[in-house]
């Protein structure tokens, strides 16, 4: 069985916790690696920190360089982190493929964005005090970023993380998820062998929530930046102290499918939106709000796409829909469902569950207190309902404690302005799913869905500080 060491400070080691990792389409320990122990840490948390002036100096060039070399070696290793993160996570390898091409984007994103880090002239004489003086405002790297990631976009998440603070000029300790932490230890071993990168600069280091919490409390860290549940991720910024914070903690996205729209184009797109990768997708197609004019052509047509999608082996190109990553949640989502339909919800199809797979499963006639409406279910699961009236709509898009993407599909360009003007997220996706994302937009959302933004140059100015200097 192969051993994956844990990355620390710029070597890999062994800790006294061994961990196996499953394979959650058929249970099966596909490698086993390790978790930190907080000696280890502290070691890593040492290294970066004797790495920051080191990180800090590096040219524009050299970080580009760094960083293009990073999307290269990934490129080449592109089939084998692919089918671990598939072995790892569930995910089809078809997905998978995927997830490693936007990686391989994210990094020559940062190298491109390294080269432009922000600087600006600013004029200081609009009042008589500043007469013959000028200002240059520059951006500093914050210091040492603690990243921790989730177990559904095992690699790029990670990647979010480890790119941007490369390209800002910042050390940084990742703790991947448990259950999914082999992909970015193969990503590890392509960092370790990037010449230019300074030993300590990045540590990958799997450990439990208690060993792990030193990345929250620790004021040597001057940054965490934490994508996963909103209880955990509130929770730590009561307790992360004077550190800067970014939380992306999901959402129950929802859609507007009005009568201008084309419902081919909306019934492919919602499909992929709502069950690719079991719809374990923070911006998951969650909420379907259909004209009621359009409603039962719709529905027809996005039932019998979903009872069309292929279950099998995630290693298989073909595979459209596996397993979840564990039976804790499959039998969550099982749960939910059923409260659902106990109290009024009709099940359109799918609804059982077997292991880890639940089928893809789609309800109608359901209200905003089911758990299937207003909790993020992060399962594959859809609810279809309709609607007469446009503001209407918006308003239950808006019913909602989460804001972080959501789609509408229209040809009404009134409709268009006032969509952007009044639903309540982070970003709207006009005529596309809310699981529409390129790697270098601004991604986040508001209320329960988070705080700041990641995106490559957005994740960058998170990473830096300002400093003015004034010059007579």
């Amino acid at each position: 069985m192969k051993e994956y060491k844990i990355y620390s400070g710029g070597d890999f080691i062994a800790s006294t916790i061994q961990m196996n990792v499953i394979n959650p389409f058929n249970n099966e320990i596909i490698a086993t690696t390790y978790l930190s122990t907080a000696e280890i840490l502290e070691k890593a948390i040492e290294k970066a920190k004797s790495a920051e002036k080191q990180m800090k100096e590096l040219p524009s060039f050299v970080r580009y360089n760094i960083l293009m070399n990073i999307a290269s070696d990934l490129k080449s290793e592109k089939q084998h982190i692919a089918e671990v993160l598939c072995l790892e996570s569930g995910k089809p390898i078809l997905y998978a493929l995927g997830e490693i091409d936007r990686a391989i984007q994210t990094f020559i994103v940062a190298a491109e964005e390294s080269k432009r880090l922000p600087r600006e002239y600013l004029s200081i004489d609009w009042t008589p005090a500043g007469k013959n003086k000028e200002g240059l405002v520059r951006y500093f790297p914050v210091g040492i970023v603690a990243g921790i990631s989730p177990f559904n976009f095992p690699l790029n998440l990670a990647v979010h993380k480890i790119a941007p603070a490369i390209a800002a000029g910042c050390p940084i300790i990742l703790k991947p998820a448990s259950k999914t932490p082999l992909s970015t230890l193969e990503l590890a071993k392509i960092l370790h062998n990037t010449d230019l990168l300074p030993k300590g600069a990045v540590s990958i280091l799997p450990m439990d929530r208690s060993t792990g919490n030193q990345l929250v409390t620790d004021d040597r860290i001057k940054l965490l930046t934490f994508t996963g549940s909103s209880v955990v991720g509130w929770e730590m910024k009561k307790n992360c102290g004077k550190k800067k914070i970014v939380l992306e903690l999901g959402g129950n996205a929802g859609v507007i499918i009005t009568e201008s729209a084309d419902i081919d184009d909306c019934v492919r797109k919602n499909l992929a939106g709502g069950f690719s990768y079991s719809g374990q997708v923070c911006i998951h197609t969650q909420r379907i709000y259909v004209h009621e004019n359009l409603f039962n052509e719709f529905t027809e047509k996005f039932i019998d796409g979903v009872n069309n999608l292929k279950f099998g082996n995630p290693l298989d190109l073909q595979t459209e829909i596996s397993s979840m990553i564990d039976e804790k949640n499959a039998i969550r989502v099982e749960t939910w469902v059923n409260e659902a339909i106990n109290a009024g919800a009709k099940l359109l199809c799918g609804g059982r569950r077997e292991g880890t797979y639940f089928q893809p499963t789609v309800l109608t006639n359901t209200n905003s207190e089911m758990k299937v409406c207003s909790n993020e279910i992060f399962g594959p699961v859809v609810i279809i309902e309709k609607y007469s009236d446009f503001n209407s709509a918006i308003e239950n898009i808006n019913n909602t404690r989460y804001g972080l993407q959501a789609g509408i599909f229209t040809n009404n360009i009134a409709q268009m302005n006032y969509a952007f003007e009044n639903i309540n997220a982070g970003g709207i996706m006009l005529n596309d799913c809310p699981t529409f994302r390129v790697d270098h937009m601004p991604y986040g959302g508001v209320k329960d869905s988070g705080i700041g933004r990641e995106g490559i140059r957005y994740s960058i100015l998170d990473m830096m500080e300002s400093r003015l200097l004034v010059k007579s």
